[in-house]
């Protein structure tokens, strides 16, 4: 009889922690519980896509032909060469880049913020640097992917480019340029909020609008690199399959940079593993 009284004072078997999320932010630092699709599935869609549209562009498809009708159809188009122009600099790494380097620093400044109060009470290291880190290295991935890929493919570009001094046009590097840096941004951005909200002490509420930000930062991102595609092909520089490709290309990057985060950051891990503490006084 006294060790049922005890095993009720004590309750019954501590929960088992869960897995880290396999996306940044969620559900461990936001605590919501839901739990997101893995990256992984995200590099494995992008590589699938990439290798079919490098396979049309190499082998002179089908879709390469409808492609290059639809190219020419757009060049010619009434959109206003004038934007169009804004747009597709936008892709330029001189514009991207500073963009991102802003955001790596923000980033890196709330995540050490946040690593003085969450390594203590979790016993798990928080390596704040590392997703800005990563942000950069996968920026400098896309020329060093980008490149050897066009020389070996040097698929002509449109009419507009035939006075250029090479024929690698497949996949766009300003579309890749412009889909990693923003889109690695915007992760940045969402992770950095996330944890941030996570980490208010006592449950304190926060404000409405940061549960806007994730689906605001996905729209922002997704309008922009449209707005830089379209511009690209407006302005003949590329072919509608060169921007389709690098955006496939920048997936499985951004993916990557997904998974090392979540494996090797430390951030939300101790708070998705952590098992609640038993209360002793309710016996649960």
């Amino acid at each position: 009889m006294r060790d049922t009284g005890q095993r009720g004072r004590l309750g019954t078997t501590p929960p088992v922690p869960r897995r880290p999320t396999p996306f940044p932010g969620s559900p461990g630092p936001s605590g919501d519980g839901s739990r997101r699709f893995s990256p992984w599935w995200i590099c494995a869609v992008g590589a699938l896509l990439f290798a079919a549209l490098t396979w049309q562009v190499a082998d002179h498809g089908p879709l390469r032909t409808l492609d290059e009708r639809l190219g020419r159809a757009l060049a010619s188009g009434e959109l206003p060469a004038g934007p169009a122009e804004f747009a597709a600099d936008l892709g330029n790494t001189a514009v991207a880049l500073p963009v991102l380097c802003v955001v790596m620093v923000w980033a890196g400044w709330q995540g050490w913020r946040g690593s003085s109060v969450a390594a203590p009470a979790e016993g798990v290291p928080v390596r704040w640097w590392l997703p800005p880190l990563a942000a950069g290295l996968t920026l400098a991935a896309v020329p060093a992917l980008v490149v050897p890929l066009k020389l070996w493919l040097a698929r002509p570009g449109p009419p507009q480019m035939a006075g250029g001094a090479h024929d690698g046009f497949y996949p766009s590097g300003h579309g890749a340029t412009a889909a990693v840096a923003y889109g690695v941004a915007g992760l940045l951005v969402i992770r950095a909020v996330r944890g941030t909200r996570a980490g208010r002490p006592g449950g304190r509420p926060v404000a409405p609008v940061v549960h806007l930000v994730t689906p605001a930062v996905v729209a922002a991102v997704a309008l922009l690199n449209g707005a830089v595609g379209l511009g690209l092909v407006r302005r003949g520089y590329h072919w509608p399959l060169d921007v389709l490709g690098s955006w496939c290309l920048a997936g499985v990057l951004l993916g990557v940079w997904c998974v090392v985060c979540d494996r090797w950051s430390g951030a939300g891990a101790g708070r998705a593993g952590r098992a609640p503490t038993p209360d002793h006084r309710t016996g649960s």
